[in-house]
C-alpha cells in the first residue's frame, strides 16, 4: 500500500494537517488499516523534500501545519493511479513456502500442514463476512476493503485445494527416470530481479 499517494489524494481535496491526514486516511478504507501518525509526518516531510507537497511557511506546531499538494504531486498522483502495480514475479508468500518446504520434509505430513491453514483462512473469511454484515451497510469504503480481503482469502483457499489435489496426484505418479531441468520462473515470465 501506498502511504505516500494515498496522502497526496487526500491532499488533492484541499489542505490538510498531519493528524488530520490520518483521521481521513483511515475513514477513506474503511479502517481497515490504521495508520501511525508518525508515518504521517515522516511521509509528508518527504513529500515535502520532493516537491509533491508544500506546508504553509507559517511558523506553527508542526502537528497543525497545513499541508498542500503541489503540481507535481497532482502529476505524480496521476500517473500512479494509472500505472498498474507490477505483477510480473510471484511474492514471497509465508504460506507458499510453508507447503513448498513442508512437502520436502519426509517427517511432516503436508496434508495436514495445509488443512490447518485451510481452516484458518475459512475461520478469517467467516470473521470479515460477519464484520461485513454488521458494517457495509453504513460503510462504503469500509464494504469494499472487507470484499478485497474476502476475494484474496478466498484465492488462497483455492490455492491450497489447487496444491493439495497436485501433490495427491504426484505421490501416485512414478518419478520420471531423467528429470529434465526445468527453466527458473524469472527466465519463464521473462521477469528480471
Amino acid at each position: 500500500m501506498s502511504i505516500r499517494h494515498s496522502l497526496l489524494a487526500l491532499l488533492s481535496e484541499g489542505p490538510k494537517y498531519g493528524f488530520q491526514l490520518r483521521q481521513e486516511f483511515e475513514m477513506s478504507t474503511g479502517e481497515v488499516w490504521p495508520l501511525n501518525v508518525g508515518q504521517v509526518y515522516t511521509t509528508l516531510q518527504r513529500l515535502e523534500r520532493d516537491g509533491l507537497a508544500r506546508s504553509d511557511d507559517v511558523e506553527v506546531d508542526e502537528r497543525q501545519k497545513n499541508y498542500r499538494i503541489t503540481d507535481e504531486g497532482s502529476e505524480e498522483l496521476s500517473h500512479w493511479l494509472r500505472t498498474p502495480p507490477d505483477l510480473s514475479e510471484p511474492p514471497r508468500d509465508e504460506l507458499v513456502i510453508k507447503v513448498l518446504v513442508a512437502s520436502r520434509l519426509p517427517d511432516v505430513d503436508v496434508y495436514e500442514v495445509i488443512q490447518v491453514h485451510r481452516r484458518y483462512i475459512v475461520q478469517l473469511m467467516q470473521q470479515w463476512t460477519h464484520l461485513k454484515e454488521d458494517e457495509s451497510r453504513f460503510d462504503l469504503a469500509f464494504a469494499l476493503a472487507v470484499d478485497a480481503e474476502l476475494f484474496r482469502l478466498d484465492s488462497v483457499v483455492r490455492w491450497l485445494d489447487a496444491a493439495d489435489g497436485r501433490l495427491r496426484r504426484a505421490a501416485y505418479e512414478p518419478a520420471p527416470e531423467n528429470p529434465v531441468a526445468l527453466p527458473s520462473i524469472h527466465r519463464r515470465t521473462g521477469a528480471h530481479r
